[in-house]
């Protein structure tokens, strides 16, 4: 019981980059955005570890499928 609560204290506080910068549209042709949320294989990073609220983690996974269908980013990275 005393270990959880010593490593709850040391937990730092994600928060949601576009909820800070108040953006109301996750734009797919913003690669530069969208390659910080992709691991170095292509996977897209899951929220809970970007610390990107729900609503945000849905647009930026579409942002994502959209433009790898345009061919903007990889499918797989080699």
């Amino acid at each position: 019981m005393q270990r959880q609560r010593k490593f709850q204290k040391f937990q730092k506080k994600r928060f949601c980059r576009f909820c800070v910068d108040k953006i109301s549209f996750i734009d797919y042709k913003d690669i530069r955005t969208l390659r910080s949320y992709l691991t170095e294989r292509g996977k897209i990073i899951a929220g809970r570890i970007t610390g990107a609220c729900a609503k945000h983690q849905r647009e930026l996974t579409t942002a994502v499928k959209r433009a790898r269908n345009i061919a903007l980013l990889p499918f797989v990275e080699k």
